[in-house]
This record gives C-alpha cells, structure tokens and sequence, in this order.
C-alpha cells in the first residue's frame, strides 16, 4: 500500500505552545499464536500510576467536565507510559509500565509483549477520565520492524528491534540507494526488510512493513498499512518529495511498504470493542504517530532557533535534542516514577542518572544526509530535525555502577577538574553517530583504582562525544548551539551537568517536560484541530 502526505501545517500546534549484540539478520519465522490479552495484562507487570485529574483538583483547575482530553503512549526500550493532557497542556493523567517478559521458544515474544502493555496503558486510564478522551496517539522506538500478514495483521517474524543490525543486507542497499542515505546503515528498516526478504523462504504475496507504532495504533483503529513520515524515513521515504523514491519503488519488496500521512494525522475512530471494553467515547479518535526521539523533541514544545533541549529519559533511554532557537512554556514535572520489579527471579533496580543512549536533534531550515556520520533530517512541518543516534550512554554505567555509587561517587567529582581519562564509553561493539563504524570496540580502559575517577572518566568521554556530535552538525552546515536545556533523570546530576557546561563550552541548563508519551499527546491533540 503506497501512498503520500500532503503539505499541510501538519505539526504547527506542536512547536508554538498553547499555554502556560548487533549481528547479522538471518530467517526470523514465527508460528502465530493467539493471546487474549484481557487474560495476561496483569500477572507480571507492576504499575505506577499518577492521577492529576481527580474531580477536585479538576475543579481547581477551572476544569469542566465537558472538556476533551487527548491520550499519548510511548514505547521505548524497556517499558511504555502514557500521559493524558487537556489543550491547554496540562497532565491529568500519566502512568508507566514495565514490558512483560513473554517467552517464544529461545526468544522474547516482543511482539505480545508490546501488545499487552498498549491494553495495559488503556485500562490504566482513569475510568471517569476516558469518556473525554477525544484522540490517541503514541511513538514507537525508531526502526523497530515487524513483517506482518497483510490479512490478519499477525507478525510473521520475530520483530526487528531498534539496535538491530543486519550487515547482510546492506552491500544491495547500498548499491540501489544515493550515496550517503540514511538507509546506507545497517540497523535502518529497509536493511532490515531486505535481510528479510532474501532469508525468508515463505510466500511474501500477503505480506506488509510496519514499524512498532504503525502495528500498535492498527491494533486500535484496525485500518492496516498506515505509517507516518517519521517513523517511514529509515525504509526510504522521503518526506520532502512526500513520496516514496524511484530507486526504491522498482524494487520487488515495495509492495511491503505501507502508505504514508503526516504524524498526527486521524487515521479512524477508535475500534468499537476496545471503546465498549474501556469505556472510551463513540468519537475518539486514533491518529499516526512518531519515532520516541521526535515525540520526546515536541514535548519540550521549544520552536525558535538558537537554544537548545538536552533530554535524558527515565526509562534507560537518553536523547539530546537540540534547536537554533527556543520560547517554550514547560510544564513542571510533578512526580519522577522510579518502578522496583522482579523479573525471572531478579530485581530490577530504579533506573539510573543517565540514561542508556544519546541522540542529537537539530531544528533546521536545511536538509543534510549523510550515513558516513550517521546524520539524517525527520521532517517538521516545513522544517528539519537534523541530527543522529549514538550507542553511549548511561547503559555502560549500569554495567558498572550501582544507581547508589553513582549517587555517591558523583559527590566526590570535581567538574572543574578534566579527566585525563580518553574513553570511548559503549555496551557492546558498534557505534552509530558521530561516527557511523559497526566494528567500533567499546573503549573503558585503563581503569584506575579510584571507582571516583573511573566515574568522571566515563562521564568526561560521554561530554566528548556529544561535543563532537554539535562540531560535526556545524560543519555539515547546521547552526550552532548557544544554550543546552537538559531534562530527565539525567539532569538530576549536577556534577553530570558542570562537566557538559565545561567540555561544551555552554551553559547547560536544566528544563522540565519532556517527555515522549507527552509529545504523543500532543500529536493526538493535533490531529483533533
């Protein structure tokens, strides 16, 4: 199903605030099985969630029970929240869940367990608050994958997740596409469907791409094939000539491709057994989504060039994204929800002061593609988040640290003082941005005897790299930054903080709302205007 967007103010209301071991792919089969998820929602997810809206503080809010709401879910690495605002912004409702662990013979069923948590999320929802949710949407990770049965809606592989990389495909994709694509990287989504096209021996005649939130809101609204330019970039879209490009419509696995509109565009009314199950109203609607990074981008709802947004997610998941201006009205964040969870037999601990990877956004009037640096442009509206995605982060911490040594190691760092430590801090080998080497090997030694100063050498590395990464979108042509606002669990660690400001050479300040499942609520408020 092929298909364009049109060019409408699609993401204007976004951006001007209202109110105050990668390797390679190989056959990836999967036998359908159902799992009524009304049976397994619960047992092995624990919940957090927080009511803003109760019919107290609603009424001290000046808030009427005639009002419309608007439901954004996002599903990052490790869990999904959601967030319920009204259109003036404010959060009534936010709550978070862990994904279950579902086993498929040597392998977690991803695919059930995404499933489950989207019905989880609803039936967090406050009960008396779902009659006025007008509109959803929800962000996935980007270039997560599933091949589907294009009938049934059922995954026919085991899902492609965002980190995947599939080197086997990409010498034919480089050989169709430009020079310097974004699809020329292994872990894009066209790699990661050619890989399955040439390993799969099973009939492809009823077969379709979807990536992770496209499948998620079809299991809402039930209309299949329907991406968003966002998430469709890394399978070749091209969102300037909204179209598909020749070089990749000639090829035999575009019948796979689904049909494109704009994020925050009404897909269809929310499907009437998932309205009667949760009670939510005959006109809610369900709207195409985004990636987390772009939704986690809008939440901070900055729009004028020269400052910039720092990011760090809570659910081990970092992103940096920041802009050429700003004037934004952030809302505070009231509650900071840390979940402790037994998972087969071990404890998961809160999540820690940095999160698990780091991605650069650039608010730009200029286009740049380049994968030798792993650099791509998301559209927005009539401009470009230009930027890129790197493998180090808070995740090499973890391996390392308890969240209570960092806690207290962090005290014992002085930030002024440079590490003379030069590490290149990565989980495991490969780096995307700001340099594009699949084979890099995670560079963490010597390690001193000090855990303090093994602490600020990693924090110190991680500052180089994303210095590096404004010093490479400068040269490609990208304006440069003057201020970095930070946000997340992240910003939390004023050590953490001085140290960026001092290897930045910026003031680094710290901001608020951030976060993606509230940029999706504001996709579902867009599609509603």
């Amino acid at each position: 199903m092929l298909g364009s967007i049109n060019h409408s103010s699609t993401l204007s209301i976004l951006l001007y605030p209202l109110s105050p071991k990668p390797g390679c792919c190989s056959s990836r089969k999967l036998n359908v099985r159902t799992h009524p998820w009304e049976k397994s929602v619960e047992k092995s997810v624990k919940l957090r969630t927080m009511v803003v809206g109760c019919k107290i503080e609603n009424q001290e809010m000046g808030f009427q029970a005639s009002e419309r709401l608007y439901l954004g879910m996002d599903f990052g690495t490790s869990g999904a929240r959601y967030a319920l605002i009204d259109k003036q912004g404010r959060i009534h409702a936010e709550g978070k869940r862990e994904y279950p662990n579902y086993m498929k013979e040597d392998s977690l069923d991803w695919a059930l367990s995404w499933k489950t948590t989207l019905f989880s999320l609803l039936e967090d929802v406050p009960v008396h608050l779902r009659p006025l949710v007008a509109s959803i949407s929800l962000d996935g990770t980007s270039a997560t994958t599933l091949i589907i049965d294009s009938k049934t809606g059922e995954p026919l592989a085991i899902p492609y997740l965002y980190n995947e990389s599939c080197p086997d495909a990409l010498p034919l994709v480089k050989s169709i596409a430009p020079m310097n694509h974004t699809v020329c990287s292994g872990s894009s989504t066209l790699c990661k469907l050619v890989s399955w096209w040439n390993n799969d021996d099973s009939d492809k005649k009823s077969t379709m791409l979807l990536h992770q939130a496209d499948w998620l809101l079809w299991l809402l609204h039930g209309q299949l094939g329907v991406s968003d330019y966002n998430n469709a970039l890394k399978v070749g879209y091209d969102p300037e000539a909204d179209s598909y490009p020749d070089w990749l419509l000639s090829q035999p696995y575009a019948q796979l491709l689904p049909m494109v509109k704009a994020p925050g565009t009404s897909i269809g009314h929310l499907k009437g057994d998932i309205r009667t199950q949760f009670g939510f109203s005959e006109d809610c609607i369900v709207c195409t989504g985004t990636t987390d990074s772009i939704a986690a981008f809008l939440a901070a709802r900055a729009t004028k060039p020269g400052k910039a947004v720092c990011i760090f997610f809570s659910d081990l998941h970092f992103s940096l994204c920041f802009i050429r201006k700003w004037e934004a009205s952030l809302f505070v964040v009231v509650v900071h929800i840390f979940i402790r969870l037994c998972h087969m037999g071990f404890i998961i601990a809160k999540v820690t002061s940095l999160g698990s990877t780091l991605a650069i956004k650039l608010l730009s009037t200029t286009r740049i593609e380049d994968a030798r640096y792993g650099v791509y442009s998301h559209r927005l509206d009539d401009k470009w988040l230009v930027g890129g995605a790197s493998n180090t982060g808070g995740a090499v911490l973890k391996e390392n640290f308890s969240d209570e040594q960092l806690e207290k190691l962090s005290e014992h760092i002085n930030p002024m003082e440079a590490s003379p430590l030069d590490y290149y801090p990565l989980k495991s080998v490969g780096e995307r941005f700001p340099v594009a080497n699949p084979k890099m090997e995670p560079r963490l030694h010597p390690r001193p005897e000090s855990d303090v100063e093994y602490l600020h050498g990693i924090l110190e590395s991680i500052a180089r790299i994303e210095a590096k990464a404004y010093m490479l979108l400068k040269d490609l042509g990208a304006t440069q930054v003057d201020e970095v606002f930070t946000a997340g669990g992240g910003a939390k660690n004023d050590k953490w903080t001085k140290i960026r400001e001092r290897v930045l050479g910026l003031p680094v300040s710290r901001a608020t709302q951030t976060e993606a499942a509230y940029g999706a609520a504001l996709l579902a408020l867009k599609g509603c205007q």
